[in-house]
């Protein structure tokens, strides 16, 4: 099977098979390259060298789910944080100020948080909104279906909801106790509701190509105006603590069959696995936005890497600004992210 010809033709606006895209994101050597060549052309076509990038506001680490594969699951006898109202929005403003286009207000499914109807998480919101005036990004697990225009007007932007997963049994099997469809609707409601959504993949979990495959399609098919995969990370007090570990190549090559599904979906490249290290392969693979920003000294932690690469500020916004200049792109600004999004949104409720 030619997989350069399929890059091409999905790169020109053509359709591929399940079976030619799992050979796409199985690629090798030379066809591997092609694969993303094709998908960096599609992804500065549409974009130009312009990158978003997205601060991490990893606010509490308490959570009530039991997920076997996160190092914050209930159970787990860890320090767990929550910061306050005052904290959170100090580290908002220092990261507007570092030049950072969104702030991603992310928790566990804190009982605090989420209690009265997310009432404390809606406040965080609102308040940012009003006092800091950075895009909001909306990740505090699954809400209910009545709470969406709640958070839209509160000010969120865009709802981040990965479902990890396709496959309804391993989702059982990672997700434990929680409603595969539940989870499903939470891009749907989002969009319903004039907010843009996000939905990412685990890659490393358990699933085989065509798994991965799958949930490529189903995230594009949704709709979602950003998507996402990321390598798995064992954790430490986890039930899969002793699983081993994929290449982050996979990880790679559906990031670019992502790009080369949807030619204009947002697709970050993520800190929170390989840290900066991991941030130009993931730009090459196709990549344009670069997530899990977070500045030193913050006493903010990660989520698959908890610690790598924070307190010696290569994880701040100045050093991949840097990063990113040697690789000949560009941060956008904050009214540019500002725009894109409302491009979005306006297409979402036309």
């Amino acid at each position: 099977m030619d997989v350069s010809e399929i890059a091409e033709r999905l790169a020109s606006g053509g359709e591929a098979t399940d079976v030619e895209l799992a050979a796409l994101i199985t690629a090798e050597g030379e066809d591997r390259d092609a694969v993303f060549e094709a998908a960096r052309r599609v992804r500065d076509r549409e974009f130009g060298k312009k990158t978003f990038l997205y601060g991490f506001v990893y606010f509490s680490t308490y959570c009530r789910n039991e997920c076997s594969f996160c190092y914050y699951r209930k159970s787990n006898g860890i320090d767990r944080y929550r910061k306050t109202k005052d904290e959170i929005v100090d580290l908002a403003k220092g990261i507007k100020k570092a030049g950072i286009n969104l702030a991603d207000l992310t928790m566990g499914e804190d009982p605090f948080m989420i209690k009265n109807n997310y009432e404390n998480f809606l406040d965080l919101v609102s308040t940012i909104r009003d006092e800091v005036g950075l895009s909001i990004m909306a990740s505090p697990g699954a809400v209910p279906q009545e709470d969406f225009p709640r958070m839209r007007d509160a000010g969120a932007d865009i709802m981040a909801c990965y479902q990890e997963t396709y496959n309804r049994q391993l989702f059982a099997d990672r997700r434990l106790a929680q409603d595969f469809d539940y989870r499903r609707n939470q891009k749907v409601w989002a969009m319903q509701n004039g907010m843009l959504a996000e939905d990412g993949m685990m890659v490393g979990i358990g699933e085989t190509v065509e798994d991965r495959v799958h949930a490529i399609r189903e995230m594009i098919a949704l709709g979602c105006d950003q998507v996402r995969a990321m390598t798995f990370v064992p954790q430490e007090g986890t039930p899969m603590e002793q699983s081993g570990t994929v290449d982050s190549v996979n990880e790679l090559l559906c990031l670019a069959a992502m790009r080369l599904l949807r030619h204009d979906v947002l697709i970050p490249a993520t800190l929170d696995v390989e840290g900066i290290a991991g941030m130009r392969t993931r730009l090459d693979a196709g990549a344009n936005v670069v997530t899990s920003i977070i500045p030193a000294q913050s006493q903010l932690a990660g989520v698959a890497q908890c610690s790598m690469d924070i307190e010696d500020g290569h994880r701040c916004a100045d050093y991949v600004i840097e990063r990113l200049r040697e690789m000949g792109r560009e941060p956008a600004t904050a009214d540019e992210l500002k725009n894109e999004f409302a491009r979005r949104k306006a297409r979402i409720v036309a």
